[in-house]
This record gives structure tokens, C-alpha cells and sequence, in this order.
């Protein structure tokens, strides 16, 4: 739904407390599914602007670093129309909201790929970025399951270092604050967005052994965002991510 509650400040506080307390960090959030920043509707994206502005308020009373944020659908438009109209929602969601002192960041996530679906290739997500840098905190997210169905070759060791330095010369290494890692049920190019249990999908373990363990993503966090078909599943996937990291 549109309208979301209001965060308790004293729940906030317990939060930041708990956190500093044991440690962990950092806070990542996603945002709700029904944004679409840069909808042809003007509906549509005058809602988005208010639920996005909504996310980053909240986030930034919980303390959360990062906030992540699907582009969303140009269809109807052009893709420059597209990547306008989303800089322009992100700018005037931000505008006036105190975070210039935090560490917060907006995150932009690459897409599936489908039509129509801004940041299916990481140009266009570091297109997007460069349209932010000097109106907002922007950095980047990457999906392996994403990554993947998009047509990109996480799989194999040469596909791994070929997509490697594709994302070294386009979002570069630095920007990539979070990987979520998500095995696929689809095919590699497919463009569909069906999340995998790890190791059981079309992309195997390998990946994800390569991912955990390159150094130049050593200050990124990673997030499963696998199925839960059975209880218990969320653990396994997060069992099965730490079983491959060195």
C-alpha cells in the first residue's frame, strides 16, 4: 500500500541503541514495490515521490545506511525521458530532508532487465548516479540473480572476470555498496526475476564462492533475498552464503 505507519522514535532509539551495542551494521532497506519513479502516469509518480520521501524519512530516523530503490518502468516514454523523470522524483523526494550529516545513501539496484525496466545494464544505473551525484547521495546495489538473467556471465570463471570489468568500468567497484545474492530460476538473458534458493538454480555455487571472497568487494554487505518456501529456508540460505566465504 501507499501509505505506510510512522516510525515510534522511542522503537528508533531502542534500534540505534541495540545496534551500537552489538555491533552490527550496516542497516540496508528496501523500499516498497509499488514506487515507480519514473511512471509515465503523473499519478503514479507524484505517489511514488511521496512514498519514496516517506522510505528516506524513515530511514533516516532509524539510522539506516542505505536504502534501496528499484529505478522502476519507463514504459510509455523514451529511456532518456525515463532517466530524467527518475533523477528528477529522487531530487525532489530528497529535497529539504536533513542528511547531509549521516552516512545515508540512496541505492540504485539494477534491474532483470525487461523492457522497459530502467537499470537492466549497469550503464544505465551509473547514468542515473551521474544524474545524482551533486543533488543527493547516490551509490549502487547489484542482484546476482539480476546480474544474471540480464545476460551477463557470473557463472564461469572468464564470464566472471569479463562482468568484472564491465562494473569496473561503468559502476565501478567503489559505488557497489551491497550485493544481493540470489541464486535464479531463470535462464542467463532470460530477463525474468525469479529468485533461487542458493546453489539449487541456474547459477550454482560458484558464483556466489568467487563473490564472497573478491577482495575488491570486501566493504560491501551482502543480503539474501532467496525464497522462503519452508521454515527455516532464510537460515539455510544464509548458512549456505557463510559456508562459501573463506
Amino acid at each position: 500500500m501507499w501509505r505506510a505507519p510512522k516510525v515510534d522514535p522511542k522503537q528508533a532509539e531502542r534500534m540505534r541503541e541495540l545496534r551500537t551495542r552489538l555491533d552490527i551494521g550496516p542497516l540496508v532497506i528496501h523500499t516498497g514495490y509499488l514506487i515507480n519513479i519514473c511512471s509515465q502516469s503523473s499519478e503514479i509518480r507524484e505517489k511514488s515521490v511521496a512514498g519514496f520521501r516517506g522510505e528516506i524519512e524513515r530511514a533516516l530516523v532509524l539510522g539506516a545506511e542505505y536504502l534501496v530503490l528499484h529505478p522502476g518502468s519507463w514504459k510509455g516514454l523514451t529511456r532518456d525521458e525515463g532517466l530524467r523523470l527518475a533523477a528528477d522524483s529522487i531530487q525532489r523526494a530528497i529535497d529539504g530532508l536533513p542528511w547531509q550529516s549521516t552516512p545515508f545513501h540512496i541505492l540504485i539496484e539494477n534491474t532483470a532487465g525487461a523492457e522497459f525496466s530502467l537499470g537492466g545494464s549497469f550503464e544505465q544505473v551509473v547514468e542515473l548516479v551521474g544524474r545524482l551525484k551533486s543533488h543527493a547521495p547516490v551509490a549502487v546495489c547489484l542482484d546476482t540473480c539480476h546480474t544474471h538473467v540480464a545476460g551477463y556471465d557470473l557463472v564461469s570463471a572468464e564470464g566472471y572476470a569479463e562482468t568484472m570489468q564491465q562494473a569496473a568500468a561503468t559502476v565501478t567497484f567503489d559505488a557497489v555498496r551491497v550485493w544481493h545474492c540470489n541464486d535464479a530460476k531463470a535462464a542467463r538473458g532470460s530477463k525474468l526475476d525469479r529468485h533461487e534458493h542458493i546453489g539449487q538454480g541456474t547459477m550454482g555455487l560458484e558464483p556466489f564462492r568467487r563473490l564472497l571472497n573478491d577482495p575488491r568487494f570486501d566493504h560491501c554487505a551482502f543480503i539474501a533475498e532467496t525464497p522462503v518456501d519452508e521454515e527455516g529456508d532464510e537460515e539455510r540460505n544464509v548458512r549456505a552464503l557463510k559456508r562459501l566465504a573463506k
